[in-house]
């Protein structure tokens, strides 16, 4: 079907839906409360001459995964794990490797190559005998079993799920593998993409790990540009926004003389009954608890603005998903008071990584973790290459047949 048959009715549907959501309007006053966590909570950027001044360390995870299949019936997949750590504005070398450009640490597979069924239970076989998977696993004391989700068989019945399982799972051991770094001090940050929640760990075990980081007092923060969250709130953004920018920014106390760089950062906690509009439905309401347990994870939501892109505005605000024993440090305890304080110096400490020209409102250091370990769009021809140079470097077939071997029949027909 090409894209003008495509029913008109479906198009009008999709504006209409996004037009419904963009324009909700929930009770969130433009002017804060300071008690209330879930109201605007308005500072000053930290000083760009003041960014780098900071003994902390900024690590950041990110993962990804790739595959591609042939005609012939093979498939070549890959994932892959890694981070990288900023201190003081420059990165820290975290491998052994004798490179100039690559500092940060990343794990990949061995077994990449899939023909049977039976290489993705090797695969499966293959992540959980990979040491940091292993050192997570111990630290979370109890069987695959019990602390995955879903068993083997499960996560084994396709590619697809194989590989984000995979992913997912090394990127945690990450978390609890730079937890355990000899440099790791508290007061560091480690800043993941995407959430602090999983639908591969049960979430008694990663409360465990959420814990464990409190203790030490090292700041894990989710950080994502896409969720519906967003799109719930646009209209509430873009009202803050104006206020910001058209009302509070001309009698704000800046301490900041340039007025080139007064900046005004934002954040707040998302309200329940916002969460319910983002994730609707029963898999959804899982998201919704801001508790130990019958949730995922041990996140707790916040929409946050840590810079400004005039003419820009909803592109500027992003999710940050907060270690819940940083938000709510006596929920043990049966208290939920939010420690708004702390909440406050978190993201006002994420402006350090935010003023980059080339990514405004966003941690840098997680821009670099995804082009240091992601899997580019080239992977195809990149691994058809390095194959076929092993191939003609063994000998062991004939040219026409190592050809005929990668031809895609969808290009040439």
């Amino acid at each position: 079907m090409g894209y003008k048959e495509i029913p008109d009715e479906a198009i009008s549907q999709v504006a209409q839906h996004i037009n419904d959501r963009s324009n909700k309007r929930y009770s969130i006053p433009i002017i804060g409360v300071q008690d209330n966590s879930e109201t605007p909570h308005i500072f000053e950027i930290i000083p760009f001459a003041e960014i780098d001044k900071s003994n902390n360390r900024y690590y950041a995870i990110d993962g990804s995964f790739n595959s591609q299949e042939f005609y012939n019936g093979l498939s070549i997949a890959v994932y892959s794990a890694g981070y990288v750590c900023y201190h003081q504005g420059k990165q820290v070398r975290l491998n052994e490797y004798d490179d100039p450009i690559i500092l940060g640490k990343s794990y990949h597979p061995n077994i990449i190559l899939q023909a049977t069924t039976n290489d993705l239970f090797e695969m499966y076989t293959e992540l959980i005998s990979m040491e940091p998977v292993k050192r997570l696993i111990s630290f979370f004391d109890d069987t695959t079993d019990n602390i995955f989700a879903y068993n083997r068989e499960a996560v084994c019945q396709n590619t697809s799920a194989l590989l984000g399982f995979c992913q997912e799972i090394l990127e945690w051991s990450m978390v609890l593998e730079i937890l355990d770094l000899e440099c790791t001090k508290h007061g560091d940050f480690i800043l993941r993409d995407g959430t602090l929640r999983s639908l591969n760990i049960k979430q008694k075990y990663l409360i465990k790990l959420g814990k464990y980081a409190h203790s030490r007092d090292v700041y894990i923060v989710g950080v994502t540009k896409k969720s519906p969250i967003k799109l719930e709130l646009s209209y509430t953004l873009k009202q803050i926004d104006d206020y910001l920018q058209d009302d509070l920014k001309a009698k704000y106390p800046f301490k900041e003389a340039n007025s080139r760089r007064q900046k005004l950062c934002c954040w707040f906690e998302v309200p329940i009954p916002v969460l319910n509009g983002a994730y609707n439905g029963e898999s959804g309401k899982m998201f919704l608890r801001k508790a130990l347990t019958g949730g995922r994870g041990f996140g707790i939501f916040h929409v946050a603005r840590l810079d400004y892109v005039e003419k820009l505005q909803n592109y500027d605000w992003l999710i940050s998903d907060l270690n819940i024993y940083d938000v709510m440090p006596d929920i043990e305890s049966g208290n939920n008071r939010t420690d708004i304080c702390t909440v406050e110096f978190i993201h006002r400490e994420l402006t350090r990584l935010t003023q980059e020209h080339y990514v405004l409102g966003y941690p840098y250091p997680l821009v670099d973790v995804h082009n240091f370990i992601s899997l580019k769009r080239d992977f195809k021809e990149e691994v058809i290459n390095r194959v076929k140079l092993s191939l003609y470097r063994d000998k062991r077939m004939d040219h026409i047949d190592i050809e005929n071997l990668f031809l895609d029949t969808h290009d040439r027909f």
